[in-house]
């Protein structure tokens, strides 16, 4: 098992000039892998950030895609040529970093969230279906795998369960295509959290631990040894990453509501969370990156 932390905690963009200071503090509070969000394909240069990280002494282990205002692979031809041109740079990206997953609600651009009839539910899926082929295939060709995010019903209509992340998953039908479940939005669409990640099964492929309020991941009501039961159930043995917010990154709190502070200081949040997944997970081995 690898812990991480995801940079929009503390950036927004994320950038080559960023990198260092972050990636040596997140190493430093005993972090295996950064999981890094990408908003712009320019703001980095993979071979110049991982030296970076290696000097740092921590894996890049997965790319978060961003996927804002004209980025949706169910809007319009031009916004789905707009991702595809993206999403592919990024797999590119994450290959060069030596990542193995590219993450997200790969789908529609968040915040997007309405009631559409039948027929057009329908071809929203179509559309996501046969873009996220295309990326899956490139993907696999690449050494990466799409994990893609279900997320509340606050933030998307599109894919907002377990059971509805299968379906797609299925229907991509790539070997470089799997679930990302994440407990914050879990806490609001599923019953049953450990059940939900049984029901995932092989498809899980990445996990975020977060508090149910977007806070430290063991601050809250959450059931987490059952979560760890079932992690350990079905086998998972990807990377566990800690993707929260606070209002410090003006742009992110807009995009997630994050209207009040959760924690005294952000850095609680990496701090306490990562001794909560040490206490409840183990404190867990290092996997030899793919570039060692």
């Amino acid at each position: 098992m690898r812990y991480g932390l995801n940079t929009f905690l503390y950036a927004s963009p994320f950038t080559d000039a960023k990198a260092p200071g972050l990636l040596r503090k997140f190493a430093g509070w005993g972090f295996d892998t950064a999981e890094v969000a990408i908003e712009d394909p320019k703001h980095v240069n993979p071979r110049r950030l991982r030296d970076v990280a290696d000097k740092a002494g921590i894996k890049i282990g997965s790319i978060c895609a961003a996927l804002g205002p004209g980025r949706d692979l169910r809007g319009t031809p031009a916004e789905q040529r707009t991702s595809m041109l993206y999403l592919t740079a990024l797999v590119d990206q994450a290959a060069e970093l030596g990542a193995s997953h590219l993450i997200g609600p790969l789908y529609s651009v968040v915040g997007r969230a309405e009631a559409y009839d039948a027929k057009t539910k329908a071809a929203h899926w179509k559309s996501v279906v046969r873009n996220l082929r295309e990326l899956a295939d490139h993907a696999e060709a690449r050494g990466v795998v799409l994990a893609i995010e279900p997320l509340n019903r606050f933030e998307t209509d599109f894919l907002n369960t377990v059971e509805q992340g299968i379906a797609l998953v299925r229907d991509i039908e790539s070997p470089a295509a799997g679930l990302l479940l994440d407990t914050f939005h879990m806490n609001i669409e599923e019953k049953d959290q450990a059940d939900a990640i049984r029901r995932a099964g092989r498809h899980l492929v990445h996990f975020h631990a977060c508090g149910t309020d977007r806070g430290v991941p063991g601050d809250d009501h959450l059931d987490w040894p059952a979560i760890v039961a079932a992690l350990r159930a079905i086998r998972y043995d990807g990377d566990v990453v800690i993707e929260s917010f606070t209002p410090d990154v003006e742009v992110i709190a807009k995009a997630a509501a994050i209207w009040r502070s959760i924690v005294p200081h952000k850095d609680d949040i990496p701090k306490r969370g990562l001794a909560h997944l040490h206490k409840v997970f183990g404190k867990g081995t290092k996997r030899p990156s793919r570039r060692s």
